[in-house]
């Protein structure tokens, strides 16, 4: 592997098809045995959507809105990986001389057998000095980097399962664990913590001896071309099973029949020839039953219960990762899990690039894989056409994003390691994935006209819309054929991969001006709508309240029942809302105990996780707001730190709220008193996901000893976080807007959800 240190003037960003042509600070080439890997840095510009006071631009006070909209340009940091096949090694070194190497690049640094066994040609084409990096160390890097920064990234496999990936949630805890990683041979190394790890043991049969041996048997050249053999075979037609030898099962020592006694053993009796798929096949399964007995000791011996496998030889492979599963399982009666990883075949570049890019510290970042420019598990790259493909030799990219803000788990999960943020797994439940698959893919068109609609002054908005458009309908595409591709499926990661593509087309925000609009009627009732409040009775008044914020809640341009609303009926309102929701008894009705629950002690501080702009946010959540503030509660109010759908970020909440406390004493006082406070969440989806937070919120929990857990929405409350279990007392509320979503739910489109949950002692 290789990186080196170069600062480059940045340039625009541009769609993830022409990402070639983009500047990078540092690069890194690992070459294996059979494939390179080309890691690079770039700096990326692309617009955003900023809010900002009239006041603060000079302009005069009076105006419709409560704010303006300005777009800017934003550098942020990427991480691109891409995968060549060896063959190709020459077309990668032309593109690291064009587009990667400065006048000041003397030095690279590689790693890597390949990378050795290149090195002369590496000088030679770049005219560079190889300076060899640690594989071992590269590779440790790279796992723990993976597992921390990317959910779903661990999955175990199961044979008979549909599908048969089985992914796992990001532990807050990976260590210890066992690395397998299965090159030409095999390293097993125990990994403790993110700089101490040792190599325990190993064996000289490994892919190699498959590449080898397949080769011998078969005269099948192509590593994947053994594999494509061994797919199509049937081991029991070469290998001896014990109901071969002993007639049935061996009873006494309970081995099943099916078992293989000797690989290749039949070829010694046989007068016969064997299919090259068969010898494949029995090869494979030798090699792997081997590499998944050694592993299985060595975790026993070591007092470990996770295995993770990595190297060349597994490449997403079924039949590999079968064998080596039932083997682990096999002899460790259960015991212990093999784990497979969806970008195992980079661990090694991405280590490379940690290492390279101290300086800079990466790992003080949280960082995101970007479902726009990569590829998914057992797909190919997504923007490379077959022709280009066959001339580079590109086949697998994976893009990563570094996060602003560094995230972290809620601090008041009751189990930071079973929490599990999504409420259906699509992956599983194919009638599930059949329905909101074809549902985005109705909403797509009417998304790219709202995308396009909200550049007017741009000449190429409409074209960049369709791109948007082309490039999320071939996602969907993917994923009805490889619903595994991006980790576990569910309506989170939909959103999250529409939010994702937009971005990649600079829509950052196509609902900036509905935002802008909403917030700046809905601030003109709110003073009406607290003197009506005020004249009730403290119980109607509670009523009252809930009723505004759920009705409130009802206001969401994500879903389509209510959009259509909102498009052809302009006058439809906040009272309008009220009217929509279904009447008490509710499909899920905790309201009574609530109710007695405000009876007794205020809660010290509620955390309140808002949904949308506009009468959402201004009618329904700061009258609720306003309620607890005058119970003695302090409230930390958490909003997207950037745009979702028509979702309120964190800097619009900061001038709603200026506006909203210059009408209201109870607002301006607990905010110079510090007892209401604003914070950003880290997240710039529709959905929640408690395990990855801003730090400085998760921190402002601690200090404030927060006590009551407060989220609104359907995304939030209901398509994640449904059973989220916490330490403290929750409230869980939203109005169920999706016909489907309610009628498998017991209830009706505007059905209620008001969940309130204290923590079994």
């Amino acid at each position: 592997m290789g990186f080196v240190d170069q600062k480059l003037t940045e340039r625009p960003r541009v769609s993830c098809s022409q990402c070639l042509s983009r500047c990078y600070n540092i690069f890194i080439l690992s070459a294996g045995g059979s494939l390179a890997k080309l890691a690079y840095y770039s700096t990326v510009q692309h617009k955003v959507a900023r809010v900002r006071s009239f006041d603060q631009s000079g302009k005069d006070v009076e105006h419709e809105s409560p704010y303006e909209i300005t777009v800017q340009e934003e550098i942020t940091a990427r991480l691109h990986f891409i995968k060549f096949e060896n063959a190709y090694i020459e077309t990668c070194l032309d593109f690291i001389k064009d587009h990667l190497v400065n006048t000041e690049t003397k030095v690279i640094k590689a790693t890597g057998g390949g990378a050795y066994k290149f090195k002369d040609l590496i000088e030679k084409k770049l005219g560079l000095k190889l300076d060899k990096e640690d594989v071992m160390t590269c590779l440790i890097k790279g796992c723990n980097f993976v597992l921390k920064n990317i959910p779903h990234e661990a999955f175990a496999y199961m044979k008979d399962a549909d599908p048969e990936f089985r992914f796992q949630m990001n532990h807050p805890h990976i260590f210890p664990y066992l690395l397998v990683n299965i090159g030409s041979g095999v390293s097993i190394v125990k990994v403790e913590t993110e700089d101490k790890f040792e190599w325990i043991g190993g064996s000289s049969i490994g892919g190699g001896t498959f590449w080898g041996l397949g080769t011998l048997l078969t005269q099948t050249k192509k590593f994947d071309e053994l594999l494509q053999l061994a797919s199509k075979g049937r081991h029991t037609n070469v290998d001896m099973l014990v109901k071969d030898v002993y007639g049935g099962a061996y009873q006494t020592l309970g081995l099943s029949g099916n078992l293989i006694a000797s690989s290749f053993g039949k070829s010694a009796t046989a007068d016969k020839e064997f299919s090259k798929e068969d010898m494949a096949k029995s090869l494979l399964h030798m090699i792997s039953n081997d590499i998944g007995q050694l592993a299985c000791l060595y975790a026993k011996l070591h007092n470990l219960n996770k295995i993770y496998f990595g190297g060349f030889f597994i490449r997403g492979h079924p039949v590999t990762m079968r064998t080596i599963t039932y083997s682990i399982n096999f002899f460790s009666k259960g015991e212990v899990q093999a784990l497979f990883l969806r970008h195992e075949g980079y661990l090694g570049a991405i280590g490379a690039f940690l290492k390279g890019a101290e300086q800079d510290n990466p790992n003080q970042y949280s960082w995101g894989e970007n479902y726009a420019g990569s590829s998914g598990l057992m797909s190919t790259s997504p923007d490379i056409c077959p022709m280009q493909r066959e001339r580079s030799g590109t086949f697998d990219m994976l893009e990563m994003d570094r996060l602003e803000r560094p995230l972290v788990n809620l601090p008041l999960l009751k189990d930071p390691s079973t929490y599990i943020p999504d409420t259906v797994d699509l992956t599983d439940d194919a009638m599930a994935r059949k329905y909101w698959l074809s549902c985005f893919e109705e909403a797509l068109d009417g998304v790219a006209k709202r995308a396009a609609a909200s550049q007017p002054e741009s000449v190429d908005a409409a074209e960049r819309a369709e791109k948007f458009r082309q490039k999320y309908w071939d996602k969907l595409q993917t994923l009805r054929q490889q619903p595994f591709a991006y980790g576990t499926l569910t309506v989170r990661s939909l959103l999250d991969t529409r939010e994702h593509c937009l971005n990649e087309f600079n829509f950052p925000d196509p609902y900036s001006k509905v935002k802008q609009k909403e917030n700046g009627i809905a601030l003109k009732c709110y003073q009406s709508v607290i003197d009506s409040l005020d004249s009730l009775g403290w119980e109607e008044r509670q009523f009252a309240l809930v009723k505004g914020l759920l009705a409130g809640n009802v206001f969401d341009w994500g879903a389509k029942a209510v959009s259509d609303v909102l498009e052809t009926e302009p006058q439809f309102g906040f009272e309008e809302a009220k009217e929509k929701l279904q009447e008490r008894p509710w499909l899920e009705d905790s309201y009574n105990e609530w109710l007695a629950r405000l009876k007794a002690s205020p809660h010290k501080c509620a955390l309140i996780f808002a949904d949308n702009s506009g009468i959402d946010i201004i009618l329904g959540v700061f009258p609720f707001v306003r309620e607890l503030l005058s119970r003695g509660t302090e409230v930390i109010l958490a909003c997207n730190s950037g745009p979702a759908l028509n979702d309120v970020t964190y800097s619009e909440s900061l001038l709603v709220t200026e506006r909203i406390a210059a009408m209201d004493p109870v607002i301006r006082d607990a905010l110079k008193e510090e007892k209401l406070l604003l914070v950003q969440t880290g997240s710039s989806s529709p959905c929640l996901d408690l395990s990855r937070l801003d730090k400085g919120l998760a921190n402002l929990v601690r200090e404030r000893k927060t006590d009551l857990v407060i989220i609104e929405g359907m995304g939030r409350a209901i398509h994640t976080n449904y059973y989220a279990a916490l330490k403290c007392e929750s409230l869980k509320l939203a109005v169920i807007k999706n016909s489907w979503l309610a009628d498998r739910l017991g209830g009706k489109i505007f059905s209620v959800i008001f969940k309130y949950e204290v923590p079994l002692k």
